[in-house]
């Protein structure tokens, strides 16, 4: 926070509910002044200076009420893990809490939302470390480092756009996607001068695999056919197009006019 604030660039951190941030939640909670912040939080902002800060920092509450059932695991004497839900009192609350430190002097709902982004941004750099391996290369050479980030970041983009041409309405990540769509056996088959390739998928939902798969080469050969009329920028805003159909709702994409001389 501190090279942020030296460098004059905004930040956003949720804080851990330490000793000190539990008190401040305690003093907020006697003293009301709750404000809205989306998708049933409330908030409240306050001054809070932690063990380690050099001044006070503007730090945002945020509370929760907890509608639903409440799970508890607890292991029995044979080291079995059990599984119990607790009932709690109709007539007490149980909340849920956050604390975020921001150098923004928003409102609490931008605030609130802002994070929520965050967080949702978030998925895809758990995506990319623990399912493609994005911190598993290391080595003393960070030109080599960088290199093999940048491959993994290509493929993740690729494999991304790939799956969004066979499923437009849903992110699928990739420890569920590849082995969808790509465990298959192929076999070749050679019939009057003509070769075919068979391909045979195990997986449980193979026809699934089998109709995206399907929706993809008929767009690709739709595309195939129309594309000596287009420039290889424009093909990709196609695909580009097509993959992100969900959001677009039917618009289509335009290249930049600078990228059309490309």
């Amino acid at each position: 926070m501190r090279e942020a604030e030296q460098r004059r660039l905004p930040y956003l951190f949720r804080l851990c509910l330490t000793a000190n941030v539990t008190r401040a939640i305690e003093r907020a909670m006697a003293a009301g002044r709750w404000e809205a912040a989306g998708r049933g939080w409330e908030g409240q902002p306050i001054e809070l200076r932690l063990h380690g800060w050099g001044r006070q920092r503007r730090v945002v509450l945020l509370r929760r009420k907890l509608d639903r059932p409440l799970a508890i695991t607890e292991r029995d004497d044979d080291g079995q893990q059990r599984l119990g839900f607790a009932t709690v009192d109709p007539r007490k609350r149980v909340w849920e809490f956050a604390a975020l430190v921001t150098s923004l002097d928003a409102e609490v709902l931008t605030l609130g939302q802002l994070y929520r982004d965050r967080a949702g941004s978030e998925n895809d750099f758990d995506e990319l470390k623990n399912q493609w391996g994005w911190g598993g290369f290391t080595t003393q050479d960070l030109k080599r480092r960088r290199l093999m980030a940048r491959f993994v970041a290509l493929v993740f983009n690729w494999w991304t756009l790939f799956v969004r041409l066979a499923d437009p309405e849903h992110h699928r990540e990739a420890i569920t996607s590849r082995s969808l769509l790509l465990t298959a056996i192929g076999r070749q088959t050679n019939h009057a001068s003509q070769t075919t390739i068979h391909v045979s998928s195990a997986h449980a939902r193979h026809s699934w695999a089998r109709a995206a798969l399907t929706r993809i080469g008929t767009f690709l050969e739709t595309l195939r056919s129309t594309a000596e009329q287009l420039s290889s920028i424009e093909r990709w805003y196609r695909i580009l197009s097509e993959a992100l159909i969900k959001y677009l709702k039917g618009r289509k994409l335009d290249p930049p006019r600078m990228l059309h001389a490309l």
